[in-house]
Parts: C-alpha cells; structure tokens; sequence
C-alpha cells in the first residue's frame, strides 16, 4: 500500500518532484538491487559498481549543495530515497547513507579548501566516505573519545582507533572525530583523513549478524600527518558537528527500517493468500489478518512521523534534534517487530535463506543499535520535555 501516491494534494502529501524522486529511486532498486541483494548477503559481497550506478542518480550527494556538485535536496527527499533502496537491501541503502552524512559534513562545514580537495570524488562516489565517531571504550558516551590529534606545524598528528566503521578498510576518506583540546564535548575536532596516508591501518572484517553487503572494520590511526586544511570546521566544533550529521542520519536509518519493513509486509500479504492450511488460505484467518493489519498501522504512523521531522531537520527548527530522534526510535523498533511478525507469518519458510524475510530480519536488528542506540533516543526525547 502507498497511501502517498493515492492521497488528494493536501498539507500531508508528497509533491509530485518527491513523487517522482521516489520512483526513480523504486526503479533503480527494482532493477539493479533487489535482483542481486539475497547473492551480495550470501557471499559478503560489497556492491561497489552497483552503489557508483546509484551514484550516477546523484545519491551520492544528496543533500549536498549544488554549488559544491550535489543535487541539493531536503531531509525528506533523503529518506524517501533510502526507504525506496532499503526495499531491496537495507544493508546497501544504509552504507549509501553514511557516505551522505560524510560528504555532507565536508560541504556544510568544510572550507572551501577541503570542499574542493574531496566533494568532487565524493559525489560520484569514485572515492567513498566513512563517518568515524565510535570507539572501543566511546559507544553511547561518545563524547569521551580518546582519539587525540596534536598540532605540528602545518599538520595535526593524529592517534588513536575508531571502532564499527561502516566501509573501513574499503572507502578512501575517513570523517574522524578527533580530540584536540579538553575532555568533554568542547574538546573534539572533525577532521578528514585519507587511506593511503601513512599511519592508517585497519582491523579485521567484522563478522555480522547482518550487514553483510557491506565492510565493517575498526580504523587505526598511528602518528598520522594530516594536513590543517583538512579540519572541518573550527577546532572545538567537532562534537557539534557530528551531532548534526546524525541528526540526518537517524532519519535515513529510520528511512531504511520502513523500506525493510515494507519489503517485509508486501512479502507477507503474499505468502499468506497463497499458503493453505486446514483448507484454506492463512490469510483468511483472523489471527493473520490482525496480525498483517497491526504491521500496516505501525509503519504507517512511523512513516509520518518520520517524513514530519525530515522536515523539521531540512528546515533546522529548535525542536529538530528531539523529533529526530523520536523519529529513529520509532521507525526501528517498528522495522524490526515488522520484519518479526513477518517472519512468523511465513513459519518454517521464514527461517530460510530462500525467502529475503530471514535477511531483512538480520539487517534491521542493527538499526535500533548504531546512529545512537534506542535509549539514548529515548535520553534525547526525556530531556527536551523536562527542559519545557
């Protein structure tokens, strides 16, 4: 069901260029994602040529200025992209949202030294980006990182790990958090690193519940040399930084749950019309039928949620961070109790590699986890009303 697409032309919905951005982003998933995704899974392949194609679009510069070769959209036309990708692998459509918050923060608050030294690879996606907050002992309180970058001259020396990164060891330019001055948040600087600079080094693959079609390595950094014009922003200002770029992240990982979740209830509509037991089609029964309408309810209501704080988040409203995260939260725990549900319905088959529930399942569980866990969505939500 797309209510969207049938609804009058009201304050709720879509503009017919976000209804025809929606479906370029279907098509190109149609053809050259969901064919290839179940493969890319089994054999932990990384769809490079695949994501450059997706490129080609301009979603690898979504909400990048046009001044600086992106295709300048808003927050919302983000997330319809992502959902409509993440129908036929949410692993895919969340590394491609990644390298959008990266090149994002490069051109948002970038000089125009380092715009010029990177977004020119970056959009076409030719050379990948990656987003480097997290590390061993800096999960949820990623204000105590401890990566620590030393002024020398005209280059900061960089050392320390990053952990979790999403094409590490794969992407070419690495968005790092860095701490350049005292602990806390007022200490921490973003600063662009690159993988061939000396220094860089890279952890194992990790081995995923889910995720498969894309790297996941820890990002070593050992006296690295990394020139001053590759700050991004003020020092000071890296913590700020990063938070905003998760703003939009959040959204395109929640963006990512629905087009699984989607994926999932369209799967089970079908399986249950055309699965008999006891002489008739499951799908008669009432127990499927709640089941199945309780699935539709729930993306639905998160769906809007969601597409009203793209909104607020493209139109930087005081309240844009809590809705955000309001958001995520819902949109990924509602992807995954979707992608459950859906699995039972389809009983042993859904246990099967055969069928993609299994896989959707295994991709989204990770959602309610990374761009700031559930709780502290939750911390983010509490604290705004408290302060009202």
């Amino acid at each position: 069901m797309n209510e969207m697409e049938k609804a009058d032309m009201t304050q709720f919905a879509l503009t017919e260029e976000q209804i025809a951005i929606q479906e370029v982003a279907r098509r190109f998933t149609s053809d050259a994602i969901t064919p290839q995704a179940a493969e890319w899974d089994e054999k932990h392949i990384f769809p490079r040529d695949t994501i450059r194609a997706a490129a080609q679009l301009g979603f690898g510069g979504i909400y990048v200025s046009e001044s600086s070769g992106g295709i300048g959209l808003g927050r919302l036309e983000s997330a319809l992209i992502m959902e409509a990708m993440a129908y036929g692998c949410p692993s895919t459509s969340a590394f491609i949202s990644i390298h959008n918050m990266a090149a994002w923060m490069i051109d948002r608050f970038g000089s125009q030294v380092v715009k010029d030294k990177y977004l020119p690879s970056m959009v076409p996606m030719d050379r990948m980006g990656s987003y480097c907050l997290t590390e061993a002992g800096a999960g949820s309180d990623a204000a105590a990182l401890k990566t620590r970058a030393v002024k020398d001259g005209d280059h900061y020396v960089v050392t320390g790990s990053k952990q979790f990164i999403s094409g590490g060891g794969e992407n070419d330019i690495y968005v790092v958090m860095v701490r350049t001055g005292e602990e806390g948040p007022r200490g921490i600087s973003c600063l662009v690193v690159e993988k061939d600079m000396p220094g860089v080094s890279f952890g194992a693959q990790e081995r995923k519940l889910g995720w498969h079609s894309q790297p996941t390595a820890q990002v070593n950094f050992d006296a690295v040399r990394v020139p001053v014009d590759n700050l991004v922003g003020a020092e000071g200002e890296g913590f700020r930084i990063a938070m905003m770029g998760l703003d939009g992240g959040r959204l395109n990982i929640g963006a990512c749950s629905l087009g699984g979740a989607q994926r999932c209830i369209d799967e089970a509509v079908a399986f249950t019309k055309d699965r008999t037991q006891f002489g008739q089609p499951i799908a008669d029964f009432q127990n499927t039928q709640f089941t199945l309408a309780d699935m539709e309810t729930e993306v639905q209501a998160a769906r809007a949620l969601l597409y009203m704080a793209a909104v607020k988040v493209t139109e930087n409203t005081p309240d844009k961070t809590c809705f955000a995260a309001m958001a995520k939260r819902i949109a990924t725990d509602t992807g995954s109790s979707v992608a459950d549900r859906a699995l039972q319905l389809h009983g042993g088959y859904g246990y099967l590699m055969d069928y993609p529930i299994e896989r959707v399942w295994r991709d989204l569980r990770v959602h309610s986890i990374l761009e700031g866990t559930n709780q502290v969505m939750r911390m983010i939500v509490a604290r705004d009303m408290l302060r009202q």
